[in-house]
């Protein structure tokens, strides 16, 4: 489990660094010394900044459960059914709180 927390904090180093460098996006300004499609692209790369970010975010909360769960000796347990999460996927996804069944909706 030593090794689940380290990967845990260290995700949770990763992404709270990530957002706090991550400035708010600033809306795109019509100018006229850029073309419609350049303000277009400009639009889309600030919505996919903004998407990142909202992503990031929530699996910045994810692995803070993950870490409460570690904390209470429920770490790698299905929060769903209960069964024993496979360390492989805890190994890919530290923070993911289902199993593979749960998780294909399988249960």
């Amino acid at each position: 489990m030593d090794s689940n927390r380290a990967a845990l904090e260290s995700l949770r180093e990763e992404l709270t660094a990530s957002l706090a460098e991550d400035g708010d996006a600033a809306p795109v300004e019509p100018d006229r010394a850029i073309g419609r499609l350049t303000r277009q692209d400009a639009m889309q790369a600030q919505q996919m900044a903004l998407e990142l970010r909202r992503r990031n975010r929530q699996r910045l909360q994810m692995i803070e459960r993950a870490l409460e769960r570690l904390e209470a000796g429920a770490y790698g347990e299905c929060t769903r059914c209960g069964a024993p999460i496979s360390e492989a996927r805890l190994k890919l996804k530290p923070e993911t709180p289902v199993c593979v069944e749960c998780a294909g909706g399988g249960r």
